[in-house]
C-alpha cells in the first residue's frame, strides 16, 4: 500500500468524501487500526441502524474513547443525529466515510456544525506513487488504486457498471438508467472543453433539464468537475462557458465510445490534459495550497489549459502530448502573460527535457507531475 498525503487533523473528528474505488476504506482502516469499524454496507448492520440509528452506541463500547469509523455514512444520514450525540456527551471521535455528500446536503440532516472537519480523498498521485509512476501509462490506466493491474481494463468496466447499480440507482438518483447511460456517453465527448448542454442534451436524447441535472449528479458524485474561465481584470472578451472533465483518464476512456473515426491521439491528448487536471486538483487540496483552479480562453480561441488563482500567486498551464518541443506551442501562453505579468508559466509535453524560454517552465509530464509539490508551492 501506497503511503497517502491525506493528513487529517490529530484528535478530530472528521468526514472523509471520495469517489468509490479511491482507497477510503483501505486507507482509514490502516490509519486507525484499532477503532471501531462500522461497514454500512454489512446488510445486516445497515438494516439494524436504519429501523434504530441509536443502536450505535451498543457497538462501541462503554469505556471507549478512540476513533469509531461509520462507512458509506450517507446510507443512513440519521446516524448523524446520534454522532453529535456520541460527540457532545462522551467526547467520541468519528470518521465518517461516504462517496457523496449530496444525499447529506440536500436532505438537510446535521453536518456536526464545526464538529468535524471535512477531506476529501483523491485517486492516486505521482507523489504517492514515487518511483512506480508512469505518466504513459497513468493516462491509459487512470490512477485508481485497483487499476494500477494488469486486467485494469475490466476493472474500470465493472466500476462504471457499479456506479450505475450501486451509486444512482440504488441512491434513487434517476430511474431511468437507460437515458443516464446515453448521457454519460454524450458528456464524454465534452471532456475537456467548454460544456455545451444543450449539445450533450441532444445527442444523448435527453431533455435539457434532465441533463442539468445529470451534471449535478456526477459533481455531488466526486467522479466529474467543471472549470470557470478565468476573467479577473479581463483586459479582452472571455468565453464565459465552463470546461468539463471526468475526473480520472481510465475512467473517461472507459466511458468515452470509440469507433473508425475516432483519432487515437485526439483521445490520447485529451487523457493526458485528464491526468493533469486530476493531479494538479489533488496536490492542492492534499497539500491545502488554496489555489481555485480556472482555464483561460479568448473570444477568438486563445487557450490555456489551467490557471491557479490563490495565495501562491497566479500559475498558468498549457499541456501538449506530442514529445517533440516546438516553440509555437508557447503561444497561447504568451497571450495570458501579456494580460497577467506576474503569472508564472509552465507548459507540460511528452518529452523528456526540462527548458526555460524567458519567464516560461517547459516541464516533461512525468517529471511535473513527481515534483508538482515543488512548482505549485
Amino acid at each position: 500500500m501506497y503511503t497517502r498525503l491525506l493528513q487529517p487533523a490529530a484528535n478530530k473528528s472528521f468526514f472523509l468524501f471520495g469517489p468509490r474505488g479511491t482507497g477510503k476504506t483501505t486507507w482509514v482502516k490502516a490509519r486507525f487500526p484499532d477503532a471501531v469499524y462500522l461497514d454500512l454496507l454489512e446488510s445486516g448492520l445497515f438494516t439494524r441502524l436504519l429501523a434504530d440509528p441509536g443502536r450505535v452506541e451498543r457497538y462501541i463500547p462503554k469505556d471507549y474513547a478512540g476513533f469509531v469509523i461509520i462507512d458509506e455514512v450517507q446510507r443512513i444520514p440519521e446516524l448523524l443525529n446520534e454522532v453529535h450525540r456520541l460527540i457532545e456527551g462522551r467526547g467520541l471521535k468519528f470518521v465518517l466515510t461516504g462517496s457523496s455528500a449530496r444525499k447529506l446536503r440536500r436532505g438537510g440532516y446535521n453536518l456536526l456544525a464545526g464538529r468535524a472537519l471535512t477531506y476529501r480523498m483523491h485517486p492516486l498521485t505521482a507523489l504517492e506513487l514515487g518511483n512506480d509512476f508512469d505518466a504513459p501509462q497513468a493516462v491509459v490506466r487512470g490512477m485508481l488504486p485497483l487499476a494500477q493491474s494488469a486486467d485494469h481494463d475490466a476493472y474500470l468496466e465493472s466500476y462504471v457498471q457499479t456506479y450505475l447499480e450501486q451509486e444512482i440507482l440504488q441512491e434513487g438518483l434517476t430511474r431511468n438508467l437507460a437515458a443516464f447511460g446515453r448521457f454519460l456517453e454524450a458528456a464524454s465527448f465534452s471532456q475537456g472543453q467548454q460544456l455545451n448542454i444543450a449539445s450533450v442534451a441532444r445527442e444523448a436524447a435527453v431533455d435539457r433539464k434532465v441533463v442539468e441535472g445529470y451534471f449535478g449528479i456526477l459533481e455531488d458524485l466526486l467522479i466529474a468537475c467543471t472549470l470557470p474561465s478565468f476573467t479577473k481584470r479581463a483586459k479582452r472578451r472571455l468565453v464565459a462557458h465552463p470546461k468539463f472533465y471526468f475526473f480520472d483518464p481510465g475512467l473517461y476512456r472507459t466511458i468515452r465510445p470509440m469507433g473508425p473515426y475516432d483519432m487515437p491521439q485526439e483521445i490520447g491528448g485529451i487523457s493526458l490534459e485528464t491526468l493533469v487536471c486530476q493531479q494538479l486538483m489533488a496536490v492542492n487540496d492534499l497539500l491545502r495550497l488554496e489555489y481555485t483552479p480556472y482555464y483561460f480562453r479568448t473570444a477568438d480561441g486563445v487557450e490555456v489549459d489551467f490557471v491557479l488563482y490563490g495565495p501562491g500567486g497566479i500559475k498558468a498551464i498549457e499541456v501538449k502530448a506530442t514529445d517533440r518541443f516546438q516553440e509555437n506551442m508557447l503561444a497561447s501562453l504568451k497571450t495570458f502573460r501579456a494580460d497577467y505579468p506576474e503569472a508564472k508559466l509552465f507548459l507540460l509535453y511528452g518529452g523528456e527535457r526540462k527548458m526555460y524560454f524567458e519567464d516560461i517552465t517547459v516541464l516533461p509530464i512525468q517529471e511535473a507531475c513527481l515534483t508538482m509539490d515543488k512548482w505549485l508551492g
